[in-house]
């Protein structure tokens, strides 16, 4: 499929341009202000049977919202001649005269511009972005046809590893690191520069996918990767059988210091760091008190105030406390990822 569109959208964009996509994906898809996030928790229904689930999609032409699920977007689209559709969830283009999604490099990059948009009004770090060679990269791919592929069946990728003692756990954890797409993308783009690689654990888990993808099938052994960890991480250095998490964490934790010389904090809250670590493997837990009589959370309307700069630990303890007061037991605590 190429990515131009078709013939549909191009002579729709002859003939409206892209500001209807524009408005559509600023407002209902990624949000980018306070005032497009309230009118899309208010206005983001299906017209027909009121439904804000069901796949809703914008029309292109016209203020319509209809859910694909049950057809609504459908009907509108056949009986109004509207043949072009916006999902309201990713933002793709719905052709239902090509009976598929098409795909503009045009749009493609407004949306790019307004989820990175959307990110600094949230003052969250700049979502991940997979590498796109640049003309002068494009070149040298031109230059140097031959190059590895790695496809659904592929091997490539897949090696063993030795077994240095009781480091099984290690090797678990290292797998698992290794067949993150996000970190494989990141790390064979080549994309961390440091000053000492000799200490630096990024260095060393970056050569290990070079290793890995290299097409060599012989084992490999993590004595370098488990003497870096042993240096910064003091408590589980030696050969005794360790906890995968704990190492998990505290593999995470070294790499995050070492993602950089000084941390990639974003300006409006420096607890978001937009190193490529945080960027995967960062979240955050809100723990809320449930109503179960009024089906709602009810923790802001009995405070009235932001727990949101309190500490998960203390603001759980507190509200739990203070819960466990109160006549009956329609109240639950329910915490939530994000």
């Amino acid at each position: 499929m190429s990515d131009h569109g078709c013939i549909h959208l191009n002579n729709f964009k002859a003939a409206k341009g892209i500001q209807p996509y524009k408005v559509i994906h600023s407002y209902f898809v990624t949000s980018t202000s306070t005032e497009a996030r309230v009118r899309k928790a208010v206005s983001c229904l299906c017209h027909t049977c009121k439904t804000y689930k069901d796949r809703l999609h914008s029309c292109l032409h016209c203020i319509f919202f209809g859910c694909y699920i049950k057809g609504h977007i459908q009907e509108h689209a056949k009986t109004k001649k509207h043949f072009l559709a916006v999902d309201l969830c990713y933002g793709n283009i719905l052709c239902f005269q090509c009976g598929d999604y098409v795909y503009d490099r045009e749009l493609l990059t407004v949306a790019k511009a307004q989820w990175s948009e959307t990110a600094k009004s949230l003052s969250f770090g700049e979502f991940y972005r997979t590498w796109e060679p640049t003309q002068i990269e494009a070149e040298l791919l031109r230059k140097h046809p031959r190059r590895r592929r790695v496809v659904e069946n592929s091997t490539i990728g897949l090696r063993g590893l030795i077994n240095l003692g009781n480091t099984c756990f290690v090797n678990c954890i290292v797998q698992a690191l290794i067949h993150t797409p996000l970190l494989r993308d990141y790390f064979l783009a080549d994309r961390h520069h440091c000053p000492q690689p000799s200490r630096c654990l990024v260095c060393e888990v970056s050569h290990l996918f070079q290793e890995f993808y290299s097409g060599n099938k012989a084992p490999l052994t993590l004595h370098k990767l488990l003497h870096l960890i042993w240096t910064h991480v003091r408590h589980l250095a030696g050969y005794e059988q360790q906890d995968a998490h704990e190492f998990f964490i505290a593999t995470l934790d070294v790499l995050h210091r070492h993602c950089g010389a000084a941390p990639i904090l974003v300006k409006n809250n420096p607890h978001h760091c937009k190193c490529i670590i945080d960027q995967i493997f960062t979240g955050c837990l809100q723990s809320d008190v449930w109503c179960v009589y009024h089906n709602r959370s009810i923790l802001g309307h009995i405070f009235g105030f932001n727990f949101g700069s309190w500490c998960l630990w203390y603001r759980h303890t507190w509200v739990t406390h203070f819960f466990a007061r109160l006549p009956g037991k329609i109240y639950q605590s329910r915490i939530s990822r994000f």
